[in-house]
């Protein structure tokens, strides 16, 4: 058992590492097999086709960074104590492997349907646990949305990383000071003139 178990998470390793380095369209059960030094029979008993495990892939990767979502003791801290640790993990293999996913879910159905419900899982988001403490210990208010923030989130980082600008520590307060505590809270800040 649980050498089955560490034969799957080996695929699924290389799977993240081979998109990042190849992308999508190069990625080949083949490929998949011998970086994992697992046979393409062992790969297609589990998973379907090539987007099937991507899917598992990148499931299996945010579960990972779930798993070490920071406690700073408050909103404020965790959501930068979270978006620094996801930001320091975008590098050139991580837009590689963005770019690339995009790209082929235009052409390819399955993939579009396999990452859709891959990112419509929000168990696998890190600001679930962050909206959950924060709701615990009073910080905002019971039905505040992590979706939400998730996507305001995602929107301004994916947009950063298009224009080639740094996820530096002045950007990421000025998210979570300007957008996301306001938006989880609803107290927005009010500026001059108004």
């Amino acid at each position: 058992m649980v050498r089955g178990i560490v034969r799957e998470q080996a695929i699924l390793t290389a799977t993240v590492e081979l998109l990042g380095e190849i992308g999508y369209a190069a990625l080949t059960m083949d490929a998949v097999a011998q970086r994992a030094h697992a046979s393409k029979a062992t790969i297609y008993r589990h998973w379907r086709g090539k987007p099937e495990l991507v899917k598992a892939a990148l499931d299996a990767r945010d579960a990972d960074h779930l798993a070490v979502v920071p406690d700073a003791g408050t909103l404020r801290g965790d959501l930068l104590a979270m978006l620094t640790m996801l930001c320091a993990q975008v590098d050139d293999r991580y837009v590689t492997m963005m770019t690339g996913l995009i790209h082929a879910m235009r052409i390819d159905a399955e993939l579009a349907e396999a990452l859709r419900s891959h990112v419509a899982d929000q168990a696998l988001g890190p600001f679930l646990a962050v909206v959950e403490r924060a709701v615990a210990r009073g910080e905002v208010p019971g039905g505040a949305s992590p979706e939400r923030v998730h996507q305001v989130s995602e929107g301004q980082i994916m947009r950063r990383m298009f224009l080639g600008q740094p996820l530096d520590h002045n950007f990421l307060v000025d998210l979570v000071d300007n957008l996301l505590v306001p938006l989880l809270t609803r107290t927005f800040p009010v500026g001059e003139g108004h």
